[in-house]
């Protein structure tokens, strides 16, 4: 399967190359599929992050009742792992 690409130019310092280059050399990959990598992994995490602050402005707008909480706190209590 043929994934379409586009080229993208991007201004990096030197140093920021050489550290791209010694991870890319040491992980067996290029500097692109590192970047590649780089990219995804802050979309995740910003995606994550929304997800986050969308949750807590659900909880603002509607907070938990504090009984259900302790309820599920004593149950976690109860059923985790004995470790």
């Amino acid at each position: 399967m043929v994934v379409a690409r586009r080229q993208v130019l991007v201004q990096l310092d030197d140093e920021l190359v050489a550290q791209l280059d010694l991870v890319s050399a040491a992980l067996g990959t290029s500097r692109s599929e590192l970047l590649r990598r780089g990219a995804r992994a802050v979309i995740e995490a910003e995606r994550l992050a929304d997800a986050d602050r969308r949750l807590q402005v659900g909880y603002r707008r509607q907070p938990q009742d504090p009984s259900l909480v302790e309820a599920a706190r004593q149950l976690a209590a109860r059923t985790g792992p004995a470790w």
